[in-house]
């Protein structure tokens, strides 16, 4: 097995090379200025996936941005994998607060990673980890060794809801048929210790739009005798939450499902460092739901925050307007239990009710997702075990992943298969912020330890 490290060593420098390729691409989902870019990346990936000896290799035009889909089937009798990733990225914004282009790649030595990181948006998430499948592929199939059979689907609509990709799992299940589902869109505990992510909190994401006067107004002759629309909002935002941080929407909390006090425990023996976490962040205090520590709340407790909002005058200088609307943009984390269409009404419901009738108020559902944890008896978290210790040579620690990857769920309800997810990014890789990074030791660990997954799959399959 020296081999696969042996590849990897003499191979890194193009592996990186071609990884900053994928980088320069500006795949934004969310904004349709990159419509060209998100497409660019699909045919990048194409050619990455005819270059490998794939076969099948095809790109699937969606209502939306495509899907990239590719195969190579050795035996009937052989068990089949499927890899699940996104090449689609987040918006760079606030853009000033970056080092460099976000999209012209470098690297740089950090703290944590001193060999280097990558700085680029989505160099973690999710174009860097999901590379690391190409590259395991390419030295089983280069070495003649691909033990099972394997399939990927790399969709460009991750990041805002998958939408599109549940119409094309639900009319190709058949073609999507697997054994297990294989994704790296998730983080280890650190860089020395190796975790797989059993369990993503659910989404359910939402924009409120209050309107007050049919303009804007002055502020001097309209202040005081009419509704502000941005400080009704304010004040609706600010009653999301009670004293001990717990979210007062009617019946949000009816389903949760809760943790016993020995998997409490158990979760919080996982090594997590307060003071890190503080500095890394640069904050004094943490804050949270009362009752629960800071490993439970952003793991098995749900969540509500203010994602954007907005109103009136942000310019430079002064300008006495009393605005016409306000805007915020609400994210929810849901745990198991939780239903993101009925959280997503009970939300709307809740809104509409706490808004005074001096303003109007405007609900709009953006994307969710199902909660999702994963069993650690299966055959597919054995063989992620086994790879981890050998590459590592530490046992991995299952953990909850506060972030959520909504298709995960509708996964095993459609294509009744469990889901591996065996993420390599850390906390500090600054996913979805300015300067996101990702470590070079992670990104090459990553090749050797997928790579390994697929001979113990196998093995243990056989078995």
């Amino acid at each position: 097995m020296n081999k696969i490290k042996n590849y990897i060593d003499l191979n890194k420098e193009r592996f990186i090379e071609e990884l900053f390729e994928l980088l320069r691409i500006p795949s934004i989902s969310a904004k349709k200025e990159f419509n060209n870019d998100t497409r660019k990346t699909a045919k990048l990936l194409k050619t990455h996936f005819l270059n490998l000896g794939l076969d099948n290799c095809e790109i699937y035009e969606t209502k939306g941005h495509p899907i990239v889909y590719a195969e190579k089937l050795i035996d009937k009798n052989s068990p089949t994998i499927l890899v699940y990733g996104h090449y689609d990225v987040q918006p760079v914004d606030p853009i000033e607060l970056w080092d460099q282009d976000p999209f012209d790649p470098y690297i740089k030595k950090t703290k944590i990673h001193p060999e280097g990181a990558i700085f680029a948006r989505g160099a973690c998430d999710d174009k860097g980890q999901m590379f690391m499948h190409f590259k395991a592929l390419e030295i089983m199939l280069k070495s003649n060794t691909l033990p099972c059979n394997v399939k990927l689907m790399i969709e460009g609509e991750e990041e805002i809801g998958s939408d599109n990709l549940e119409l094309f799992v639900k009319n190709n299940k058949e073609k999507l048929s697997n054994d297990i589902i294989l994704v790296s869109d998730t983080g280890m505990i650190s860089k020395n210790i190796p975790s797989i992510t059993i369990g993503l909190r659910g989404l359910s994401y939402m924009e409120v739009e209050i309107t007050g006067p049919n303009r804007d107004l002055h502020s001097g002759h309209y202040g005081g005798t009419v509704a502000n629309p941005i400080n009704v909002l304010s004040k609706m935002i600010s009653s999301l939450h009670d004293e001990d941080k717990k979210i007062t929407i009617p019946g949000f909390y009816d389903n949760v499902i809760q943790i016993s006090e020995n998997d409490r425990n158990k979760l919080n023996s996982s090594p997590f460092n307060i003071k890190e976490f503080k500095e890394s962040i640069g904050l004094p205090k943490e804050d949270g739901e009362k009752g629960f520590s800071t490993i439970e709340r952003q793991s098995i407790r749900p969540a509500l925050d203010v994602n954007g909002i907005w109103g009136g005058y942000t310019g430079e200088g002064a300008k006495t307007v009393l605005p016409s609307k306000a805007h915020a943009k609400i994210s929810m984390r849901l745990v198991p239990g939780q239903n993101w269409k009925r959280i997503n009404k009970l939300f709307t419901n809740h809104i509409k009710n706490i808004a005074p009738k001096t303003v109007k108020v405007k609900v709009i559902e953006h994307h969710g997702g199902q909660p999702y944890v994963s069993p650690t008896d299966s055959i597919g978290f054995k063989a992620a075990s086994k790879a981890y210790f050998d590459v590592f040579n530490l046992k991995p620690i299952p953990t909850r992943d506060g972030g959520s990857i909504p298709i995960i769920a509708l996964f095993e309800k459609e294509l009744k298969s469990k889901t591996i997810l065996m993420g390599f990014g850390l906390d500090s890789d600054a996913i979805h912020s300015p300067n996101e990074h990702y470590g070079i030791s992670n990104f090459l660990k990553g090749i050797e330890t997928i790579t390994k997954f697929h001979y113990h799959f196998k093995e243990l399959f056989n078995n």
